[in-house]
């Protein structure tokens, strides 16, 4: 073991001490009301999926929800708005063949508690993240978000909170709406995260089981049934569509569009050409102000290419982190362990 190996998992170990495993987790009971407006893990995260991975973390002033898994070079995953850990269901155990994958739960999002409305800007959502890093002692050679996530890493990248070898881009949702629909869209989602009723009612109508596949069918992606059935189980919980809903209220991504061409970590954009939710076109826009950014595309998937297609996505970003020194050492296959190596 060399000396920065062992100091790395001498702070592993000291942030152990702030970790619970999913199943162990001490405290107050929450309300009932709260209870049924968040998801509830007892409930909801009864079969997650990758659930022997989870644990609880405090961090930020928030209570998070983690799930860490195989080991080798630290690979944090961050998924998009609305969604949670589910969304790398396959991913996930296939990435942990070769790296130790981090993915929570973003603030207000799945199992990890929301804060207070600053905390749901890009910034506040950055920070948090890192705060969440340095609690469990990890420091990323590989990054990869999906749509906002993407932004939320690109904000951490150039702030230094983290500098991975690589950041990977899975349909990206990098810059902000242009002409009319950027004019109407943060006003609207203001004005919607700020009627209490909206999340109740997106939670009544995600009832409806064909109404959760049609949403999901709106972004281009064709999932299996236990994939829109656990979209489904979150947004029946007002509280995980009130945090989805100020995510998107507080977002301002031209702060990032101005930095972006300083952007010195190593960025892959990976298309999905039939994604509906963020266009192709804005990726190349993007590679247009990080002119060294380069760009893969995916044929037949839409904006959850990564959960329609996993060990396919897995291996396209295996290569590329190979590529990008972020993965130097070939790892055999083999189940993913469940992050106790480090934590």
């Amino acid at each position: 073991m060399t000396a920065r190996s062992a100091q790395r998992q001498s702070a592993a170990a000291r942030g152990a001490r702030r970790v619970r495993p999913a199943g162990g987790l001490r405290g107050k009971p929450a309300s009932g009301r709260a209870r049924s407006d968040r998801p509830v893990w007892e409930l909801d995260g009864r079969d997650w999926p990758n659930r022997e991975a989870s644990r609880f973390v405090a961090a930020a002033g928030l209570r998070w929800h983690v799930q860490i898994l195989g080991q080798g070079p630290v690979a944090l995953l961050l998924h998009g708005t609305g969604a949670a850990t589910h969304s790398w269901r396959g991913l996930a155990p296939a990435l942990a063949r070769h790296f130790t994958v981090v993915a929570p739960d973003l603030p207000g999002h799945g199992f990890t508690e929301a804060p207070p409305p600053r905390g749901f800007t890009l910034p506040g959502m950055a920070a948090a993240v890192a705060a969440l890093l340095h609690t469990v002692g990890l420091r990323p050679s590989l990054a990869i978000g999906h749509s906002a996530g993407a932004a939320i890493l690109a904000r951490m990248c150039l702030d230094g909170a983290i500098a991975p070898k690589l950041l990977v881009s899975l349909n990206g949702a990098l810059l902000p709406l242009t002409g009319v629909p950027g004019r109407i869209f943060s006003p609207m989602a203001r004005l919607l995260a700020a009627t209490p009723l909206v999340p109740r009612v997106f939670a009544w109508r995600a009832a409806d089981g064909g109404a959760v596949a049609r949403l999901v069918a709106g972004t281009g992606s064709r999932l299996d049934r236990e994939g829109i059935e656990l979209y489904g189980r979150l947004i029946r919980r007002p509280g995980h569509v009130a945090g989805a809903l100020a995510m998107m209220a507080n977002w301002d991504l031209r702060p990032l569009v101005h930095d972006l061409p300083r952007l010195t970590v190593p960025l892959a954009l990976i298309v999905a050409e039939n994604d509906r939710t963020v266009p192709p076109a804005e990726s190349r826009r993007v590679q247009r102000l990080v002119p060294a950014a380069r760009l893969e595309s995916l044929h037949g998937l839409g904006h959850l290419a990564h959960e329609e297609r996993p060990e396919e996505v897995a291996a396209l970003i295996v290569r590329l982190a190979r590529g990008a020194g972020a993965l130097r050492q070939r790892h055999a296959p083999g189940p993913p362990a469940a992050g106790t190596a480090l934590l």
